[in-house]
């Protein structure tokens, strides 16, 4: 049974008017996770002489005007023909250059997906996708540019890795680490400010989740923006009662399983959180997982099916559920299912 609409808004005025004085993360600054692209590809430009960069018309909205104007014999604008650029990022490996391309995430995957298939995961190429603008919290620019489902096309093909931060720091952490990593890569970010709250001098490893919180009750497993709001949650469910374990899935694929099934051992049921559409994103991927080693309860936090549409990043997200209240009603309706399998 779902919760009475009383009791939904009644969990939304609650985080609306808490400060999360108690909670163990918080921030003193937002800032847009493209920004922290566009800061680690600049480190980057310093310490790695083989990193080259990539744009296709969009070098300000991708951030990498720095590493254009420090290192212009190695950034390359090729105009509005994504797949020619990614034909010219496989091609520089051969030469032993670690390109990084720099678009739209629906231009970076939708747009050139024969080209990202065949020329670069088909062949290993060493190629780094980097993409901004993804998800609803892009906003005012609709649904034509709102892609939602990047993440389940990306992993979806062999030998890619597949990479979602959720803040500034962690984002440009995760940006240095794919330098060092053989292999085609698709890193995923976005426009909007958000909390920045992750330690700024953060080792970034690839594939292995952070545990954020423990928790005995429940299991939420959040990537991207959907990560602060999951620690939000938090503050209303502990005033239910309720114990959460809270942890950052950065890495899509590959999923750290033993991670996630340690998790569940603990609690039993589990809640998924992320800005992409439920079929093929995170959620399920985890459901996989579980349906294969670990049978449990799980409820998905994700846009059902749909296009997004324009409006500010919060109408959206809360229009479409992807926001701590709705993380709270999951949370709520999963323990429900909880109970029930434990008595049946």
């Amino acid at each position: 049974m779902l919760l009475l609409q009383s009791d939904f808004k009644k969990t939304q005025q609650y985080l609306n008017a808490s400060t999360l004085q108690h909670m163990k993360f918080t921030y003193t600054e937002k800032k847009d996770t493209r920004s922290g692209f566009g800061a680690g590809l600049l480190e980057l430009g310093k310490t790695h002489p083989n990193v080259v960069a990539l744009c296709a018309d969009l070098t300000g909205s991708l951030k990498m005007d720095a590493f254009q104007k420090e290192f212009p014999d190695r950034f390359f604008q090729v105009g509005i023909a994504e797949a020619n650029m990614i034909g010219l990022a496989a091609g520089l490996t051969i030469g032993g250059k670690i390109p990084f391309t720099g678009t739209f995430a629906n231009f970076s995957t939708g747009r050139v997906y024969d080209q990202i298939r065949q020329s670069v995961a088909y062949s290993g190429k060493n190629v780094k996708i980097c993409a901004s603008h993804a998800g609803l919290s892009l906003g005012e620019d609709g649904a034509t540019h709102q892609i939602l489902e990047d993440l389940g096309l990306m992993k979806m093909i062999p030998h890619m890795t597949v990479i979602n931060p959720c803040d500034y720091n962690q984002t440009k952490a995760a940006t240095l680490a794919i330098a060092d990593f053989h292999g085609p890569v698709y890193l995923r970010f976005g426009r909007p400010v958000v909390p920045n709250f992750t330690p700024a001098n953060q080792v970034f490893v690839i594939g292995k989740a952070v545990l954020l919180q423990e928790g005995s009750d429940v299991s939420i497993f959040a990537t991207g923006h959907l990560v602060w709001q999951a620690l939000e949650a938090v503050e209303a469910l502990a005033a239910k009662g309720i114990s959460a374990e809270i942890i950052n899935i950065h890495t899509i694929k590959p999923l750290d399983e033993a991670a996630v099934l340690a998790s569940v051992a603990k609690t039993g049921c589990v809640v998924t959180a992320e800005e992409h559409q439920m079929n093929g994103g995170l959620g399920d991927s985890i459901a996989q997982l579980l349906a294969r080693k670990k049978p449990l309860p799980l409820e998905m936090v994700a846009v059902k099916d749909s296009f997004g549409e324009s409006g500010t990043p919060e109408q959206l997200m809360t229009k479409y559920g992807l926001d701590a209240a709705h993380i709270v009603l999951a949370v709520e309706n999963v323990l429900r299912r909880k109970m029930s399998h434990v008595n049946s």
